[in-house]
């Protein structure tokens, strides 16, 4: 031991002769590292982004959406004579769900949802809200928590109670100052009763626009046979409807009359499978299921969130890929410098090297000189690089708005190839200083 610090102690010297040229040999180190650090801070960071998404749009969910269609009363007039020729199809329905979890294997979970936007009234303020309809599987679906009170329970679900579950914005709308369990909203013309406050889900305006979500934390979820009830059944023909009239606002820009269809009893049906293996062919299932049941009328859009959210998984592994191939190419420059300068420094000191084997060192003492010379440099480079990393994730993230986080395990694994890279590129060098004839090497001027 006594004999390996003393070496190190040597080779420690030698740097601190050349401080500058140290510094310079250094730099490529640095640089390798810190593009380490700030890789492996971006991508985990990507990583945990691709987590929080698939949290956001439920794991192994498949979206069947009503399809909606402007049509013109021209448009209208043509299409009557088809229609007189086969049934008109029904549209979503909660017996389509009820058929797909009956039939489709593989389906863990079903819930429709029904989506009314309206405004949320307490005590003198109004909230701009959307009122959904939904089973009490929805929540698992989504993997939304209850963060106080209790979920819909079976009595409520059946018999359409006037209660809900707000989101957590709506608890500091409109009880800021007070529990929220048990108090009552109005929704429309509803009272509803207040019985779950969900946890709090944060959510960016880019995940709303690219996964096509909605803030919950600004949703008041209610069970969907109690919208059916108290609300508008949609599948039913009441005198109601038939005496309304077209309102003015679904007049297009044109001066045409257009009619949107709006027949489907619900907006949403949400089906969970439960491997993310099986989405594709499930859909494909369900898409030719759902068109048997609407009298092959494709009046509904299927969508897999997860595709989207693969698809965006692999830009960020490309992304990844390339700052690692550039953090390895910084660090293998910064490798050939150091043997580069290290090999010049052999043929400079031939002269110390051959003084100290006349006085006794050996092969592995000159090795372990010019090698603890080697590893020194990128060890201090290392720690430089480390901290020059993680300023660069910092400043990344604050600049430009990506999610970087910086783990132990990655400046670990930096600071061990930092080390790696001055073993593998010194000991070259170091073969070649013990290789050398003290005498020549006394010689030598």
């Amino acid at each position: 031991m006594s004999r390996f610090l003393f070496n190190l102690k040597i080779a420690l010297e030698a740097l601190m002769q050349n401080k500058m040229r140290s510094l310079l040999t250094a730099l490529g180190i640095i640089f390798g590292v810190a593009s380490v650090i700030a890789m492996l801070a971006i991508g985990t960071g990507a990583e945990k982004e691709v987590l929080d998404q698939i949290k956001l749009v439920g794991v192994n969910n498949i979206i069947i959406k009503q399809k909606i269609k402007v049509e013109s009363k021209a448009d209208k007039e043509d299409n009557t004579a088809k229609k007189d020729k086969k049934e008109a199809s029904l549209g979503l329905t909660i017996n389509d769900g009820e058929a797909i979890k009956k039939i489709v294997p593989n389906v863990t979970h079903v819930s429709p949802e029904l989506d009314y936007e309206t405004f949320a009234l307490r005590n003198g303020i109004s909230l701009r809200t959307h009122l959904v309809g939904i089973k009490s599987e929805y929540f698992d679906m989504f993997n939304l928590k209850v963060a106080t009170g209790q979920d819909f329970n079976n009595w409520q679900m059946e018999t359409g109670d006037p209660v809900c579950i707000i989101g957590k914005g709506v608890q500091t709308k409109f009880f800021s100052s007070e529990n929220a369990i048990g108090k009552e909203i109005k929704c429309g013309h509803v009272w509803f009763t207040v019985i779950g406050v969900l946890e709090n889900r944060n959510v960016n305006e880019g995940e709303k626009s690219s996964l096509g979500i909605r803030d919950n934390n600004l949703d008041i979820y209610a069970p969907i046979q109690t919208l059916l009830l108290r609300y508008d059944n949609r599948a039913l023909i009441t005198r109601a409807k038939i005496n309304k009239p077209i309102n003015n606002d679904d007049n297009d820009n044109s001066g045409k009359n257009s009619i949107k269809k709006t027949y489907n009893q619900i907006d949403k049906l949400i089906v969970q499978v439960s491997e993310p293996e099986i989405l594709q062919s499930t859909a494909n299932f369900i898409n030719t299921m759902l068109k048997r049941r609407h009298n092959n009328t494709e009046d509904f859009e299927i969508d897999i969130p997860q595709d989207r959210l693969n698809e965006h998984k692999k830009t960020k592994n490309t992304f990844k890929i390339v700052l690692t191939v550039i953090a390895g190419i910084s660090l293998m420059v910064g490798g050939i410098g150091i043997m580069n300068i290290m090999l010049v420094s052999v043929m400079e000191r031939l002269k110390e090297i051959g003084l100290r084997m006349a006085v006794g060192a050996t092969k592995k003492d000159i090795i372990l000189q010019f090698l603890a010379e080697a590893i020194l440099m990128c060890l201090f480079g290392g720690i430089a690089g480390i901290l020059i990393g993680i300023i660069i994730a910092k400043t990344i993230s604050g600049v430009y708005s990506i999610l970087t986080i910086i783990t132990i395990s990655s400046i670990v694994i930096s600071f061990g190839v930092a080390i790696s890279v001055g073993i593998i590129f010194g000991i070259a060098p170091a073969r070649k200083a013990a290789a050398q004839d003290p005498i020549e090497s006394l010689r030598h001027e």
